[in-house]
């Protein structure tokens, strides 16, 4: 799995300002090292419901129970085309499928491209 996340590019902050890349904030420590409270990242939603996500793939998702909560995750394994296992880089610190369970491919909000500012 790729536990590196590229800086933005000139590209990626022009998709954002015209609005076809999401701006999310880290909060907490779940995906340390790879990502740290208060990082910025972009996350292509639109292109990405249409693709099939993989193993590997770090990715915004509503919470299955609280569903006013987005989660930063990696996506562990593909149970079957529809369903996900998804876990934080650092499971001491992460509330994941480990605690809630799979999760359904329509609860998948985008896919992490890069960091706004490291």
């Amino acid at each position: 799995m790729n536990r590196t996340i590229r800086n933005a590019r000139v590209k990626d902050i022009l998709l954002w300002l015209i609005g076809r890349r999401q701006r999310i904030r880290v909060a907490g420590y779940s995906m340390t090292p790879s990502l740290h409270p208060g990082q910025e990242v972009l996350v292509n939603a639109k292109a990405y419901r249409r693709s099939k996500p993989q193993a590997g793939d770090l990715v915004t998702a509503r919470h299955p129970y609280q569903r006013d909560v987005i989660l930063i995750k990696r996506i562990h394994r593909v149970l079957d085309d529809e369903r996900f296992i998804l876990t934080g880089d650092n499971p001491d610190e992460s509330t994941d499928s480990r605690s809630f369970g799979s999760i359904h491919k329509k609860d998948i909000l985008g896919r992490v491209v890069c960091m706004l500012f490291p």
